[in-house]
């Protein structure tokens, strides 16, 4: 396949962020965006592949399925897999490293003799250099005895954005903050405050979005050590999605938190990701907060869940306090609070709307529930 060539391409979600991920992906322009089990497929070429990686806020990761064949036994899917045109994908003198995922459908089940198999073959007819740590990965999924090969083209999750060196205790992942803003109707046209912002992922997710910086600006991706890369035809793609003098804009994005540490981590995150102009973090409690100057918009946060951190008892107090200082001092306000129990969120006593769908986050379920805009 060369870089022109159209390819279905799998972007990966949280379950249960697959609606806001298609949204996204519609938005921006991908062709054929239909969600699936955990993501959504689009179709395009090998640019779509690096604009997906650099722009799509939502996605955990870019897979391109590079191709596809029937094999009933071990046998058949080696000899398929040294037929592969492996060149036009790989590079013989950049690691790669196999995973394989089958089910009870397939006659081939047993996934370490299959990539064992498929690692031969790369080997022998292809000269690929393999290694258990290699930053490349090569994707194989049997399903019905279909294989299915893939290549993620991300490397490092996209949640990972490149300029955020610090972290607190139980970080808001990129991506998902991305998604949940989305979901809350946020579209970078209003203020946002985030009265428990740890390190700072949603005021610099909604700075970035407001600023219409692209998400993957700071950062390398695998995609650029495949043989389908043209460094020239990307080095132009980057430029034209990321502007050269980016406008400051008039709104304002608030963090604050109990933590001063946290405080101090996310100005440094702000400031690494250029938004520190728009952005103001603060060090107070809860019952501290004071609506921004200027008109309402979204008041977004993750508290504490008790399940990792805090006790739960206390929990509900502070839950409580939320919600009577939302209520009393921000009117006109919507609020979106992203928690694991439904219990804590009754607590803040918000008129709370009907429940999103639960998203898998670190061995959790959370989900977001969402408010109008108070009274």
């Amino acid at each position: 396949m060369n870089h022109t060539d159209t390819f279905e391409i799998f972007l990966t979600a949280a379950p249960g962020l697959e609606p806001a991920l298609l949204a996204e992906a519609k938005e921006a322009g991908f062709a054929a965006a239909k969600s699936v089990p955990g993501g959504v497929t689009v179709q395009g070429d090998w640019r779509e592949v690096w604009r997906a990686n650099l722009c799509l806020r939502g996605a955990a990761r870019v897979l391109a399925r590079i191709g596809e064949f029937r094999a009933f036994h071990l046998a058949q899917l080696d000899k398929r897999s040294r037929k592969f045109p492996w060149g036009d994908i790989l590079r013989k003198d950049v690691p790669v490293k196999v995973e394989v995922t089958t089910n009870k459908k397939s006659k081939i089940y047993h996934a370490g003799a299959a990539a064992q198999r498929v690692e031969t073959a790369l080997v022998e007819s292809f000269g690929a250099s393999l290694s258990k740590d290699a930053a490349l990965t090569l994707k194989l999924r049997i399903d019905d005895n279909m294989c299915q090969f893939s290549v993620d083209t991300s490397g490092e999750g996209l949640h990972k954005r490149g300029h955020k060196s610090a972290v607190g205790k139980a970080p808001m992942r990129e991506n998902l903050a991305a998604l949940f803003l989305r979901d809350c109707g946020f579209d970078g046209r209003e203020p946002v405050v985030d009265p428990m912002c740890g390190s700072g992922t949603f005021v610099i997710e909604a700075a970035e979005i407001a600023l219409g910086l692209v998400p993957g600006r700071s950062r390398a991706f695998a995609f650029e050590q495949l043989a389908s890369f043209d460094a020239e035809a990307y080095a132009k793609l980057k430029a034209e999605l990321t502007p050269a003098d980016v406008d400051m804009t008039a709104l304002h994005f608030y963090g604050s938190d109990r933590n001063a540490g946290a405080v101090e981590m996310a100005s440094a995150n702000a400031e690494r990701a250029g938004v520190a102009g728009c952005t103001t973090f603060s060090h107070q409690a809860v019952s501290d907060l004071m609506p921004p100057k200027g008109p309402p918009g979204l008041v977004i946060v993750n508290p504490p869940y008790g399940a990792r951190i805090g006790n739960k008892k206390l929990l509900f107090a502070l839950y409580g306090a939320l919600g009577k200082t939302l209520m009393e001092r921000f009117s006109g306000w919507r609020v979106g609070i992203v928690t694991s129990e439904t219990g804590l969120a009754k607590a803040t006593g918000l008129p709370l709307l009907p429940l999103g769908a639960p998203v898998a986050h670190g061995g959790l379920k959370i989900r977001l529930f969402k408010t109008k805009p108070l009274p």
